[in-house]
């Protein structure tokens, strides 16, 4: 089970560090696998934002995110996290993390993910 915690309402321009706990699983089961980070908007599909490779050593964001964001993981604490700075109106949504359990299918793309966290909401005010 993975629980995404580290939301809440920040202003445009305020900072946020979202946190992905994985429960029932060892920690080497958790370093086998790339780890990704999805958000939805309300009325929105649920869209990719940041991945991140098993050791950690490669990372991939969504263009808007670019620059803001940054994902890292502790694979002894079964954590990953998402740093994002220079937030704005349209981050709001609720934020998701996921492992990647299909190495054929794209990591950008939410089909190659699964067990899925109860996400967190960020709310970023104007």
């Amino acid at each position: 089970q993975l629980q995404a915690f580290g939301g809440g309402l920040v202003q445009a321009g305020g900072s946020l560090r979202l946190s992905c706990a994985a429960s029932a699983v060892s920690e080497g089961t958790f370093s086998d696998y790339r780890m990704g980070w999805f958000r939805q908007a309300p009325g929105k599909e649920r869209e990719f934002v940041a991945t991140i490779t098993w050791g950690g050593g490669s990372t991939m964001y969504t263009d808007s995110v670019k620059g803001r964001a940054t994902i890292s993981r502790d694979n002894a604490k079964k954590t990953i996290y998402l740093h994002m700075n220079s937030l704005k109106p349209e981050d709001t949504a609720i934020y998701y993390c996921a492992v990647h359990v299909n190495p054929t299918i794209n990591p950008t793309m939410r089909q190659g993910y699964a067990y899925w966290g109860q996400g967190t909401l960020v709310t970023v005010s104007s």
